[in-house]
């Protein structure tokens, strides 16, 4: 069965860090593109960062400096290090696989990133 199992989520205060895992079953990471998109209140879902299989990294201009995305392929887990959150950086992360042929989308059920004092 094809899925994406994210953990890692959280309360922190602002400054803080978070580290987001990706558990992917059935999924080729050679065939797909891996990525973290998020999900604020009264916002549209927007790209964080994505990997290939291969450590070909894309980052959002909110999220290059202070995120940092990962893979292991023999473990088929996808990482996102989160470190000097913001209140801004509150969200809903999810997980995401598209393949790189047919653009077809997977995503994950979410885990609640807050940023609160």
């Amino acid at each position: 069965q094809v899925r994406l199992v994210e953990s890692g989520g959280g309360l922190v205060q602002p400054g803080g860090s978070l580290r987001l895992s990706c558990a992917a079953f059935g999924i080729l990471f050679d065939t797909n593109i891996m990525g973290w998109y998020r999900q604020a209140p009264g916002n549209q879902r927007e790209l964080v960062a994505s990997i290939t299989s291969l450590g070909v990294t894309t980052y959002a201009d909110f999220s290059k400096d202070r995120f940092t995305i990962t893979i292991d392929n023999a473990k088929q887990m996808v990482y996102l290090q989160m470190k000097s959150l913001k209140t801004g950086d509150a969200a809903d992360y999810c997980s995401n696989a598209e393949r790189q042929e047919t653009k077809r989308q997977r995503w994950g059920q979410g885990t609640q990133g807050t940023i609160s004092t």
